[in-house]
Order: C-alpha cells, then sequence, then structure tokens
C-alpha cells in the first residue's frame, strides 16, 4: 500500500468516526442536561470538515510534478494544516464564548448517564488518536497529525466534560456551572494543541531546520558508495510527504568529471533505495583537499 493510500484510509476513518461521534454526542449532551457534551459536539463537527480538508490536501500532495512544480505539490499540506487550525480555534472560541453565557445562567444538573457516554468517547478517541498518528509517521503527514491531534484534542475535551459532570453530580444542586467550566477549560486546551499542531506546519513552509536525524541517516549512507570519502552540506526539506535533500560529497580531486558525474548518481540510487521518503536528491561533487 503506496503512502497515499495508507494517509487516505486514515482520513476516511477520521470522518466516519466524527461523524458518528458528534450525532452521538449532540443527542447525548441535549438530552442529558450537558453542555460539555454539546461543546464535545461542536467541536467533532468542525473535525468532519477539517478532515474533508486533510483529505483534499492528501490526494493534491500526491500530484506529480509538472513544469509550474518541478518539486511536486507536497506544500499544500501544510497549508492545509494551516486551514485546519483555523477550525480548532474557531469550535475553542465558539465553544468558549457559550460556556460563559451559560455559567451565568441556572440550568437543570447533568444526567448521569452522560458519564457513560463519555467514558467510552474518550476511550474511541484515544485509540482513534493513536491509529492516525501512527500512520501520519509512517506517511510522514504533516496534514494527517494535524488530523490525529484533533482526535486527541476530542479526548481531552471529553476528560475535561467527563470531570465538571462528575463535580456537578457529586456536589448536587448550585454546582450545575461545573460542567460549563469543564467546558471553558476544554476550549482552553484546544487553543494549546492548535498551537502545537500549527508550529511544525509552519516550520515546513518556512523550510526550518528540524531534521537532524534524517541528516545523519543521509551522511551514514553516503559514506557506503564507493568513491564517496566525505560529505558536507546537507540540507533538508519537508514538501507533503517527501524530503527533499542537497547534499556535498568529498571525491578524491585526481579523477575525471566523467568519474564525479558517476559517483553522484550512485550516491542519488543508494540513497532513494536506502531513504525511500527522500524525494528529489541534488548532489554536488567536491574534491577533497
Amino acid at each position: 500500500m503506496t503512502h497515499e493510500e495508507t494517509a487516505v484510509k486514515a482520513t476516511y476513518f477520521s470522518i466516519i468516526g466524527n461523524t458518528a461521534l458528534a450525532l452521538l454526542k449532540g443527542v447525548a449532551g441535549y438530552f442529558g442536561n450537558s453542555y460539555a457534551l454539546v461543546a464535545d459536539a461542536i467541536e467533532s463537527t468542525a473535525d468532519i470538515f477539517s478532515s474533508f480538508l486533510v483529505l483534499l490536501g492528501i490526494k493534491y500532495a500526491n500530484r506529480p510534478a509538472d513544469a509550474n512544480h518541478p518539486y511536486g505539490h507536497g506544500r499544500i499540506e501544510p497549508l492545509v494544516t494551516f486551514l485546519v487550525v483555523g477550525f480548532l480555534m474557531a469550535s475553542a472560541t465558539l465553544i468558549g464564548y457559550e460556556s460563559i453565557q451559560n455559567i451565568g445562567t441556572p440550568h437543570a444538573l447533568p444526567k448521569a448517564w452522560t458519564l457513560l457516554v463519555l467514558g467510552g468517547i474518550i476511550a474511541w478517541k484515544e485509540l482513534s488518536f493513536r491509529t492516525v498518528m501512527r500512520k501520519a509517521e509512517e506517511t510522514n503527514s504533516s496534514s494527517l497529525k494535524a488530523d490525529a491531534w484533533h482526535h486527541r484534542s476530542d479526548a481531552i475535551t471529553s476528560v475535561a466534560a467527563f470531570v465538571g459532570i462528575s463535580f456537578a453530580l457529586l456536589m448536587g444542586p448550585g454546582y450545575e456551572a461545573a460542567d460549563d467550566w469543564a467546558a471553558l477549560f476544554a476550549a482552553g486546551l484546544i487553543i494549546y494543541n492548535s498551537y502545537r499542531i500549527f508550529r511544525p506546519a509552519l516550520g515546513e513552509i518556512l523550510d526550518e531546520n528540524v531534521h537532524d536525524d534524517l541528516v545523519a541517516d543521509i551522511r551514514r549512507v553516503a559514506l557506503t558508495v564507493a568513491g564517496v570519502r566525505g560529505t558536507e552540506k546537507c540540507f533538508v526539506r519537508k514538501a507533503g510527504m517527501q524530503y527533499h535533500v542537497d547534499l556535498h560529497a568529498l571525491v578524491s580531486g585526481d579523477i575525471s568529471v566523467r568519474d564525479g558525474h558517476e559517483i553522484a548518481h550512485r550516491l542519488q540510487d543508494r540513497l532513494r533505495e536506502q531513504l525511500p521518503q527522500l524525494g528529489h536528491v541534488l548532489i554536488h561533487v567536491e574534491p577533497q583537499e
């Protein structure tokens, strides 16, 4: 199965799961007098639309390179991630606003059975997070990682709702707003997680140097190629699910240009064979002093 197929399957998993949970949370929150659950449903609804964006982004990012995009279309992924973060921030703002409104409004205590619903939701969302994050790491997809963090964010808001409802039921009348305070706290956690999703995507757009482990692997593989005596500069930038590499390789200064050219091609082939996540590999041959 290709990286694209793996990522697409993981996204469909998110869409189906979020749709079912949004309906379950909305119904349970309405009939169970829990705004924290309703807030959870709002976030899950936003997750559905963001997962569709991730799906479109993955499909576009994997289009082959063309004359206008010689490095491919992978940069669409961090841009989609920014949109996903926008959905998260919007849902957090709405949840926070409604929570503050409800804190000052008298209402009935949440129903005890909503805790059972939340327990199941927490377990499912944590499982979803681990599943999608594993696929994101397999495919090197930043937008899929953002989708995975949506699941973790959802699990956190459900935990906050569970705590708030439990406290309200334990303390009884006069503590109905504990549920709303939990929703407000969850909104803050969503904003924090939004930053955690946004920061790596921004680094990808700016070609931030955060690939030290991959650089070390590239240097190690390069030394296994006959004729390569060492490496100098090695720059790596991520675009979609691939990493593009500029590498300066040291060779003997006494060989011909043709021999240096052949060494560079062998090095390119070896790197792509050993490190399949690499995209464009540009080798600059340097004479060793």
